[in-house]
């Protein structure tokens, strides 16, 4: 009996915000890697979540929302998603069913171009009538006629059996990339910044949420609990203001959804302090944009 050989690839996952990436790559992954709002732009970095079987390892890539730039962060997040474009062995482009087809067609001609198997989600379907779903692959088969449409609803994990099945045929043969404990490229740190991160978009409104930045200060492992010491970057005065609230009472509540969530994620206790800074214009800032971890070079 011959030994089967062992899959492993890099399948990213691109698409236009909000339609579903980051709440498709933890149904996948099995994990709460990706912050999931209805904000546009909650994903600023490339998140990695790796699952493992005896014969194969997929190693999927969340990626920011495809957007044009209008600051440097923007320019960041944009080069995360072209980076994902070219070492893909496998790219999931997700969009839905509400989507114009025409948005951001740049995309839809670059995956036209790419050598790699291109698998279309149709997210949402849930949404939707199984007449317009038909409908609607048909127009995207005719977008992208070589890639496989796959219709599913990621937050009712409907077909996704199928769409891991459609995955795996297409992994090319591989030694694992990773470790096979391994589940992520992300530091514990890096979780705990992105569900402040997470608790900033839900609380507060406007502008405010994309002129934030959470940086860990202190990430200390006590027998007992972590300690954890965090700062929020802002823009202005008037947003720190609004961040901390009268009395406190905004942070205090942001910090408490966050601890929770935090001893959920680690399976541990918890002790976290909240800072809030005036950094102005670091959405601009290279060198800035380097600390955050945006720019590599």
């Amino acid at each position: 009996m011959t030994q089967q050989k062992h899959k492993s690839g890099f399948v990213n996952i691109i698409g236009n915000p909000n339609v579903g990436k980051s709440t498709l790559m933890n149904a996948l992954v099995g994990e709460k890697l990706s912050i999931v709002t209805a904000k546009a732009q909650t994903t600023r970095h490339r998140i990695m979540g790796i699952v493992n079987g005896e014969n194969w390892q997929i190693v999927y890539s969340d990626t920011p929302g495809i957007l044009k730039p209008h600051y440097k962060l923007q320019e960041s997040m944009m080069d995360f998603v072209d980076t994902a474009i070219g070492d893909a062995d496998i790219i999931i482009y997700v969009t839905d069913v509400v989507e114009k087809r025409d948005k951001n067609i740049a995309y839809i001609d670059k995956l036209n171009q790419v050598d790699c198997p291109v698998i279309l989600v149709l997210n949402k379907i849930d949404l939707s009538t199984q007449e317009k779903v038909v409908e609607t692959m048909a127009q995207w088969k005719e977008l992208l006629p070589k890639a496989e449409i796959m219709p599913v609803s990621a937050t009712e994990k409907f077909n996704l059996l199928k769409l891991f099945d459609t995955i795996l045929a297409n992994l090319p043969v591989s030694p694992p990339w990773y470790d096979k404990d391994t589940f992520t490229d992300k530091s514990l740190r890096f979780f705990a910044s992105e569900i402040i991160r997470e608790k900033i978009l839900l609380n507060y409104s406007q502008e405010i949420p994309y002129c934030t930045e959470v940086v860990i200060e202190e990430f200390k492992e006590e027998k007992e609990r972590y300690d954890i010491s965090a700062v929020i970057n802002v823009m202005r005065n008037s947003q720190k203001g609004i961040i901390i609230g009268n009395k406190g009472a905004a942070l205090k509540k942001t910090g408490t959804q966050a601890r929770i969530d935090m001893e959920d994620f680690f399976e541990k206790k918890v002790f976290l302090k909240l800072f809030v800074k005036v950094e102005p214009d670091w959405r601009e800032n290279r060198g800035k944009l380097r600390d955050f971890g945006y720019i590599y070079d």
